[in-house]
């Protein structure tokens, strides 16, 4: 007899729901594996990219595990996800399901973080000068280097959006994330784009292969296959400071030996894609 399991949250009794109804060939932890690494191949692949090929035969050696009303569960069951996230950004929906599920690997150490806790942490990480730094440097990054399904990025996102505090941070924070498990990486990945954070998702062992840049502030990662480009990295802003980080990397490197200067200040701020926006300022995809 399985365990039993508790849940509060509707979005998440349907998810639950779904699930089960797939469960006949195949385990509940199958189940759950396929449909977080097929909706994150989903999102990714909206974006053109020299990895989609790769990704979407990966889509399609587990779709094709099932018929086309199966895969009709999993589209349903990433809407529920949608839905709750757009109801309650502030939470760690996937995170939280995943523990109530009792899927969490011990021998990988996958105990998410309460995310209460992860709220306490971002408000202590936040501080006083937060604002000041983004007005002298054009923006600022917060990396998660055991980032689990991103619980502490999705509680510093929702501290910037708090009374009081007037940071958009879809224009002014990126967010680099990394775990070493390709699940929780693949969690992280899709609460950080359905949340419209600006970023990446680097998939590896932050040990021994942490995650490098090409330039001093980290907008530009050192690509792989296992880095996960958020829908929002690609937001005009972000676009025109790889661009401008790129030309001044491309200065430094043809100055004379010796004679290196400090990064050139970011350029003016463009104007914003017409993208949907809410009535605090952020914008969204859905």
């Amino acid at each position: 007899m399985s365990k039993a399991i508790r849940l509060w949250d509707q979005n998440q009794k349907s998810v639950v729901k779904l699930i089960d109804s797939l469960c006949g060939r195949y385990s509940r932890w199958e189940v759950w594996q396929d449909f977080i690494i097929m909706s994150a191949i989903s999102i990714s692949n909206v974006i053109k990219g020299p990895h989609n090929d790769r990704r979407e035969k990966q889509y399609l050696d587990r779709a094709n595990k099932y018929s086309a009303k199966e895969l009709e569960t999993f589209a349903q069951m990433l809407a529920e996800v949608t839905d709750a996230m757009e109801k309650n950004p502030d939470q760690d929906f996937l995170g939280e399901l995943f523990m109530a599920l009792n899927l969490g690997n011990e021998w990988k150490g996958q105990f998410f973080t309460p995310y209460n806790v992860c709220r306490l942490m971002a408000a202590m990480t936040y501080g006083d000068d937060l604002e000041q730094k983004i007005t002298q440097k054009g923006w600022v990054s917060i990396s998660d280097p055991a980032c689990g399904a991103g619980a502490l990025l999705l509680a510093f996102a929702n501290e910037c959006r708090r009374p009081g505090h007037g940071i958009n941070y879809q224009t002014s924070v990126l967010f680099v994330a990394q775990d070493v498990d390709f699940l929780a990486g693949c969690m992280c990945y899709i609460q950080l784009s359905l949340l419209g954070c600006p970023g990446y998702v680097v998939i590896d062992d932050s040990l021994s292969r942490p995650a490098t840049s090409i330039d001093a502030r980290g907008l530009i990662p050192h690509d792989g296959s296992n880095v996960w480009y958020t829908p929002m990295y690609f937001r005009s802003e972000w676009h025109w400071r790889r661009i401008w980080a790129t030309a001044d990397l491309m200065i430094r490197a043809a100055a004379p030996k010796g004679k290196a200067e400090e990064p050139a200040p970011e350029p003016p701020a463009v104007e914003a894609s017409s993208l949907a926006e809410t009535k605090t300022g952020q914008l969204t995809l859905f």
